[in-house]
């Protein structure tokens, strides 16, 4: 038994003093702020990347769209002005392609990306073009490269694309034909994008500069904000890496209203549990070891001192085993408060009250020569564990025989009051101490004044019978009975109605 209680404390200590495990040191640990900054930056970044690329497509085809309007409106106009217009020579409709070329193109203003070409056909070379007097802002116009005009001028198509190391030329064409003979002129209009496109990359880069400084900017802004929104998890980590079993008074400020105060306040009251159950083992160690201490002493005294009297002998085996029983008894009992812990301590089950109130006083009535009377039984069905119940009713009645002599009153009983259930034991005892109220019910404390005989117990019945009424989410409660003495009462959540009642 004395090895047993040593390898326990020995167990109890090495968990309470074991090193916290230490992380991998050569594993790098990226900061939640960091974690933050980057998928902010990214997502960002592809956000604002989209906007420049959509903006730029959404203005290129806005220019390639102008350019087609264009086109269509000097063809669209070309043809209009041969098929109505008249030279202004003769008040005639035109017969001469050359004429009507000429002057058409008289009465024009081109763009400063626009060529408006009057070719003619002629045989042996290329065409013969006439065109008004306009610069251009390029490095190869049309009319200068005989090959692109020779291309646009043979061309079966009315409009396209000539795509050349100069650079690009969108052009349209309306060829010009009199009485039906081939064609052997042609209205040509020729757009250099080049200008256009550049403008609106100049304005994509403009773009994606300003993205880039808003996004720094929203960076530098963010990790501002992400510092200041995140000390407190800051000041949780370093304080639970500080966190020793002496070292549980250290608590963390809480500021705000968000989640971040949330996690502290949770922090805090995680702390407050663990402050006070680390109090609470200490406590447990300490008193269980003093208590198991004595009856070792003991033991061991007897069992030294122990001579070769037979009588001798006897009387000794008879102490030890009587101090090895008182042993046994708090091993049990520690071991159930030990269990009380336990999410499976209670296993509710639909029991009749009234059964129950009476098998335990069938029960307690052979604990001692007492004057035992059931005071009234709670005619209902409730959710509870009778073996725990009775456990704990059986153990009030043991403390009231315990502090009673030979023919007192002892009454057990049941009652509901209001939406509770009262289970109790009253004896006609000395009472309890005022001062002894508070303490009773602590593990290995039987109080400063104590009401009748000591008795052999340790100071445990009392905590059990507290351990099974919290387990059934309850308390246990005393009182003074109207006759004196003490009274103890199981109060319970009666969770179903009495048996009869409509209600």
């Amino acid at each position: 038994m004395t090895t047993t209680a040593a390898r326990a404390t020995e167990t109890t200590d090495r968990a309470t003093t074991a090193p916290a495990p230490t992380t991998d040191p050569g594993r790098r640990r990226v900061s939640a702020r960091v974690r933050i900054l980057l998928w902010l930056l990214l997502v960002m970044a592809v956000a604002l990347a989209s906007v420049a690329m959509t903006t730029r497509s959404y203005l290129l085809r806005d220019v390639d769209n102008r350019i087609n309007r264009l086109l269509t409106q000097e063809t669209g106009e070309f043809a209009n002005f041969e098929e109505r217009g008249g030279d202004p020579q003769t008040g005639r409709p035109f017969t001469d392609a050359n004429r009507l070329l000429t002057v058409f193109l008289e009465r024009q203003y081109p763009d400063a990306d626009e060529e408006l070409i009057g070719l003619v056909g002629r045989a042996g070379s290329g065409p013969r073009q006439i065109r008004q007097q306009h610069d251009l802002p390029v490095a190869l116009p049309l009319h200068r490269d005989p090959r692109a005009k020779r291309a646009v001028f043979e061309s079966p198509e009315s409009s396209g694309v000539l795509r050349r190391p100069e650079g690009e030329i969108r052009w349209a064409k309306v060829t010009v034909a009199r009485q039906g003979r081939a064609p052997d002129a042609a209205f040509v209009v020729a757009f250099h994008p080049e200008r256009e496109r550049e403008r609106v990359n100049d304005m994509f880069r403009t773009l994606l500069v300003i993205s880039g400084a808003a996004l720094l900017l929203t960076v530098g802004i963010a990790w501002a904000v992400a510092g200041r929104i995140l000390k407190p998890v800051r000041v949780v980590r370093t304080a639970a890496a500080q966190l020793t079993e002496q070292g549980l008074t250290r608590r963390i400020p809480v500021h705000g209203n968000d989640d971040i105060a949330a996690l502290a306040e949770t922090f805090n009251g995680m702390l407050d549990r663990l402050e006070r159950a680390f109090a609470a083992q200490r406590e447990f160690v300490d008193d269980a070891g003093h208590e198991l201490r004595t009856p070792i002493t003991i033991v061991r005294g007897h069992l030294e001192l122990m001579g070769d009297d037979p009588a001798e002998r006897e009387e000794t085996v008879r102490l030890v085993t009587d101090e090895l029983d008182r042993m046994s008894r708090i091993v049990e009992d520690l071991l159930l408060l030990a269990k009380a812990e336990r999410p499976d301590f209670v296993t509710p089950e639909p029991v009749q009250v009234a059964e129950l109130t009476a098998d335990v006083y069938v029960k307690a009535r052979t604990l001692g020569e007492r004057d035992w009377r059931l005071d009234g039984v709670a005619d209902l069905e409730a959710e509870l564990d009778p073996q725990r119940i009775t456990q704990a009713m059986v153990q009030l009645a043991q403390n009231a025989v315990q502090h009673t002599t030979t023919g007192q009153t002892i009454r057990i009983g049941s009652r509901t009051d209001g939406p509770d259930l009262e289970l109790y034991v009253a004896d006609s005892g000395p009472g309890v101490q005022p001062q002894d109220a508070e303490v009773i019910f602590e593990r290995f404390r039987r109080g400063t004044a104590r009401r009748g005989t000591r008795g052999s117990g340790a100071g445990l019945g009392l905590s059990i019978v507290k351990a099974i009424a919290e387990g059934h989410r309850g308390r246990v409660r005393l009182y003074d009975p109207p006759d004196g003495g003490a009274g103890f009462a199981l109060v319970l959540h009666a969770s179903r109605a009495p048996e009869g009642d409509p209600s």
